[in-house]
């Protein structure tokens, strides 16, 4: 039988850093959850627990950064995947996007979004947000979840059964 973490593993999804920012408080968090979900407007969803401190930023700056990752990223992503009481920003080059959310310039792209609206999904929150900018920083692959093997140890989180 196929257990519910390897099936759901074959869906595709790339790996991102997102920003977020208040006043002058910022952080950044590695995530896998995004897709476009809208044309008019462009709009970008984020899948993000409301218990993760980033939550809390990403309403109080009303904004957010998508940050893709490149394929030769991996140890990019499993920085920002660092739990969130040290500073993850230190020592790594960025930007302030329009709403002070942090893009890193050695990002392959970046997505620069207003928040639009949330609603809940389970044990997390799907927020929208309005793209407003972006540009595509260098030429690669983009890094995929399933080439992160279990670096975030979502495999313990999946049911053992339908």
């Amino acid at each position: 039988m196929t257990r519910p973490a390897e099936l759901l593993k074959l869906i595709s999804c790339g790996v991102y850093v997102i920003g977020v920012a208040a006043g002058e408080t910022r952080n950044a968090f590695t995530a896998a959850w995004v897709m476009q979900v809208s044309f008019d407007p462009l709009l970008i969803a984020l899948s993000i627990n409301p218990n993760h401190r980033s939550y809390a930023l990403l309403k109080q700056g009303d904004g957010f950064t998508v940050n893709v990752l490149a394929k030769d990223q991996l140890e990019l992503a499993r920085h920002f995947g660092q739990p969130g009481d040290i500073d993850k920003l230190a020592g790594v080059p960025w930007l302030a996007g329009h709403c002070g959310a942090p893009i890193l310039t050695d990002a392959l792209a970046w997505l620069d979004c207003d928040f639009h609206h949330e609603c809940p999904a389970g044990d997390h929150r799907v927020v929208m947000g309005r793209v407003v900018g972006g540009a595509i920083q260098r030429l690669g692959e983009p890094l995929l979840y399933r080439d992160t093997g279990d670096m975030d140890g979502a495999s313990r989180l999946f049911p053992e059964r339908f």
